[in-house]
């Protein structure tokens, strides 16, 4: 009788039960009470109200399957890895509740030809770029001179600024196109005829740490609630 040797049955002991322990620890994981525990980090501004599965929705198959088509993409037997857990996030996430018809940069704009050379210096494709999520934020870019990437031959015709336009991108001044216009063009507010009356640059950058809004309340559109947004889906 073939006997099996004590170091290959704890092998494979020790193997069922990490398997086993595996798929108890994501299922605890993948409940709604865990949730805080499992976030990368705090939820940003705006979002604090938003469950996980409001973004992460669950990925196709169930567990085995997912680990099993992984398996065999690492070994070349399939041309594709799948998402395991859980969907990636992508901005067709994003626009579910924020798509606005009179959005002033749509992100589906930049993937036209015309903005290749721009999106090497920053991915207007994809809102993570500007909006990274868990940093308790709301606006994460690096530097917010990012209007030079596309409006450098901007001409204003009757100009109404003190100091045109024309001036200003000659002297390289970015940072003053977020204190009169917002990315999006969303706020309804009166934009300033004097550079002296710009909103201040201390505010925007409140602003997109979590402040309060400079631009105002008056929004031409509103974000979804989590609520509004579960509706849509009953439909």
């Amino acid at each position: 009788m073939f006997k099996v040797s004590p170091l290959r049955k704890r092998q494979v002991l020790g193997g069922v039960i990490g398997f086993v322990l595996g798929v108890v620890l994501f299922y605890i994981f993948t409940l709604e009470a865990t949730e805080k525990y499992v976030s990368i980090g705090p939820m940003n501004t705006g979002h604090q109200d938003l469950s996980c599965f409001t973004c992460h929705a669950d990925a196709k198959g169930n567990l085995l399957q997912q680990v099993q088509s992984n398996i065999s993409h690492a070994v070349g037997a399939r041309k594709t890895a799948v998402d395991f857990g859980t969907k990636d996030v992508t901005v067709d996430n994003c626009l579910e509740c924020h798509d606005r018809a009179n959005d002033r940069h749509p992100t589906y704009r930049f993937s036209e030809p015309r903005f290749k050379d721009a999106i090497k210096h920053i991915d207007a494709t994809t809102c993570i770029t500007c909006h990274s999520e868990h940093n308790s934020e709301r606006v994460s870019v690096a530097s917010i001179n990012y209007c030079m990437n596309c409006h450098q031959d901007l001409v204003v015709e009757n100009d109404p600024l003190d100091i045109s336009h024309e001036q200003l991108i000659v002297a390289k001044e970015w940072f003053t196109c977020i204190q009169c216009h917002d990315f999006h063009g969303n706020h309804k507010y009166e934009v300033p005829e004097k550079l002296s009356d710009t909103i201040p640059m201390q505010f925007i950058q409140a602003y997109f740490k979590g402040g309060e809004d400079p631009y105002g309340t008056n929004k031409k559109y509103t974000a979804l609630s989590q609520e509004a947004w579960l509706k849509t889906l009953e439909k």
